[in-house]
């Protein structure tokens, strides 16, 4: 695989929530980004943003996150109306965190560390620490100056900050306030990695579940509970998992969500 540098692209847009909301409204498969800005600057939905920061939030954030993975896009335009506003948050963090690999490791590394700790709080200092190791390891594709690292790290929190999993304590700290994943999205994630092609096995022990501090043993746990809901029968003996899925593909999991 190729090596994935850590980059500076969050500083395009944190969450941008209500912007990608708007921007699923518009969204139609097979858009390109010229496409989708001329729909968004013709809709009337973005009177406040310039067309060039239009643009900007649409090739630097939207396609990044949401149109990197096939069929993605179309799901969450069809998910988000019948989610809560705490399930669309939760939903659009697992996306940019993936298309971040700065902000998914941050919050596995140190975000969820801290947490299992007893720590409460977290601050710049945290972040800045994590950027700068990362730099030593040779995460980063070129130096970068001490004005990037600090930028850097205010947006890694900052962004974590618009998705709820933390919260403004005062100037300088930021509480953490883990998110409870919701029920209807380990639904939703089980079968987008099953369909995805992983084995059941693969599907317990994804990366995308740490993201939300679950580690193996709590998604089996969690997939034991949905069972009862008829969503799978799961059977595990030791770390092995058996899975008979029951929906056949992805239009029945959101139909079912809805």
């Amino acid at each position: 695989m190729a090596v994935q540098y850590y980059t500076t692209q969050l500083q395009a847009g944190l969450g941008l929530k209500e912007e990608t909301k708007s921007l699923f409204d518009i969204y139609e498969v097979g858009m390109t980004v010229q496409m989708m800005h001329e729909h968004a600057l013709n809709s009337g939905t973005f009177p406040k943003v310039t067309a060039r920061r239009l643009r900007n939030i649409i090739a630097e954030c939207f396609f990044p996150r949401y149109m990197r993975e096939k069929g993605v896009a179309s799901n969450l335009k069809a998910l988000i109306p019948t989610l809560t506003s705490t399930e669309i948050d939760q939903l659009l963090y697992l996306y940019t965190a993936k298309a971040n690999l700065i902000l998914a490791d941050f919050v596995k590394q140190v975000y969820w560390q801290k947490y299992a700790s007893g720590y409460s709080t977290l601050d710049i200092d945290d972040a800045k620490s994590f950027v700068e190791a990362a730099l030593q390891d040779g995460k980063m594709h070129k130096t970068w100056s001490e004005s990037t690292i600090k930028k850097v790290s205010s947006y890694i929190l900052g962004c974590l900050v618009d998705y709820g999993l933390l919260a403004v304590e005062n100037r300088k700290e930021r509480r953490i306030t883990p998110p409870k994943l919701s029920d209807k999205l380990v639904v939703y994630l089980a079968y987008e990695l099953h369909f995805a092609g992983l084995g059941d096995n693969a599907v317990i022990n994804h990366t995308n579940w740490q993201l939300f501090g679950l580690s193996p043993d709590d998604v089996r746990e969690e997939m034991k509970i949905l069972a009862l809901n008829r969503h799978w029968i799961i059977q595990s003996a030791g770390d092995v998992v058996q899975t008979s899925w029951t929906y056949k593909n992805m239009e029945e999991v959101l139909s079912v969500i809805a």
